[in-house]
């Protein structure tokens, strides 16, 4: 029941993490936004966040993960029965933020309890389980493409109720009480902070959100700007991107069995470098497609693998190590939201060279990695 309402949590922010790329398009022409106000959108999401990280990591090591899933769950939820409600860039903004506390809340909480239950094989289980990230991240834009004919209003009601069921079972599951060897201490934040991998973990995260949640939130209106039609550009982010996400952590899952994360990670990192700069050179739907689902692949086993990492490199105090990291990892996304959204300024044509920010990013990645693996190395 714990692995079952863990994959649930995931699988409903898989589905948020893909929300607003879904609905940009129909956000922009009803309410006319600017791409610099779409990057004002996300910032906020991003924002959100990064608030609920930095305070439901102590919250969960000293009162039990159970509060953080239902907290976030129950955000989730009336956030996306309010968003079709929205009268404009202002009310938008608003409900964007409390998306971001419910998923920045689910995240952390989530992580840590399948961290806390498979702490043998901490970095497979975190990519099996992270299989319904992806599916919730190919649901979003199917859906919307292929059965609500791009209705926001609609997509948004689906996944409430959605998130609704997720939080009633949740709210009915027994989950264990905070382990008192994993409790929030203060004296012991220190020692916790001055751990440089640490913030070499959470550098690493910070430049992998921007390049992921790039994709997520501004594909489809590149893929627009190239002559691709809506419908098609929904489907190559749902069943080239998130696809890829899916059948990466598949894949990944056996292999990290017998091959370090560090090294998974840093192969991941020169993937996503060479993947992501070469689909944002194509204007041609098919060779986009294929692009973005390689890209899919090499960014799949990241973000849990990084978590895992965390986990091994801090067995005490493990929800207040991974909320620092997942915090500065969404800072990722609000510092990249804006740059991409400034660079776009008002012509969607020129979100193509804002968006060479994710292979810049994915090479840094490398680099970071490369500096990574000696530390893990020493605990």
């Amino acid at each position: 029941m714990l692995i079952l309402a863990a994959i649930l949590a995931i699988f409903v922010y898989g589905m948020i993490a893909a929300m607003l790329g879904t609905i940009l398009p129909d956000l922009s022409a009803r309410f006319h936004l600017t791409p610099s106000q779409l990057g004002q959108i996300a910032f906020t999401q991003a924002l959100g966040l990064i608030v609920a990280s930095i305070g439901v990591g102590p919250l969960i090591d000293n009162e039990g993960k159970k509060i953080g899933l239902v907290l976030g769950l129950a955000l989730i939820t009336l956030a996306l029965f309010l968003l079709p409600q929205s009268k404009g860039f202002g009310s938008i903004t608003v409900y964007l933020f409390l998306l971001g506390l419910g998923g920045g809340m689910i995240v952390t909480a989530a992580h840590a309890l399948v961290s806390d239950i498979s702490q043998d094989r901490r970095a497979t289980t975190l990519n099996l389980v992270n299989l319904f990230f992806g599916l919730g991240g190919l649901a979003t834009p199917f859906l919307s493409a292929n059965l609500l004919r791009h209705n926001s209003t609609r997509l948004c009601y689906t996944v409430a109720v959605l998130a609704g069921i997720t939080l009633a079972i949740h709210i009915l599951t027994p989950m264990p009480p905070p382990n008192g060897e994993r409790s929030f201490v203060f004296s012991q934040v220190g020692p916790v902070l001055g751990k440089p991998v640490l913030f070499l973990l959470a550098l690493f995260l910070f430049l992998y959100v921007a390049c992921e949640v790039g994709v997520w939130n501004w594909l489809v209106q590149h893929l627009i700007a190239q002559g691709i039609p809506e419908s098609r550009a929904l489907n190559i982010l749902s069943l080239g991107f998130a696809l890829g996400l899916l059948i990466g952590r598949v894949a990944v899952s056996p292999i990290l069995i017998s091959v370090p994360p560090p090294l998974v990670t840093l192969a991941a990192a020169i993937m996503m470098t060479v993947t992501t700069y070469l689909m944002l050179k194509t204007s041609n739907a098919n060779v986009a497609g294929i692009l973005v689902f390689l890209a899919g692949i090499s960014m799949a086993p990241v973000f849990p693998t990084t978590l895992a990492m965390v986990g091994d490199a801090f067995p005490r105090m493990t929800g207040t190590a991974m909320g620092v990291v997942i915090t500065l990892g969404w800072c990722g996304l609000a510092v990249s939201s804006r740059i991409i959204g400034a660079i776009g300024g008002g012509d969607p044509k020129r979100l193509q060279k804002a968006l060479l920010l994710i292979p810049s990013a994915s090479a840094i990645m490398v680099v970071v990695a490369v500096a990574i693996r000696p530390m893990l190395a020493a605990h």
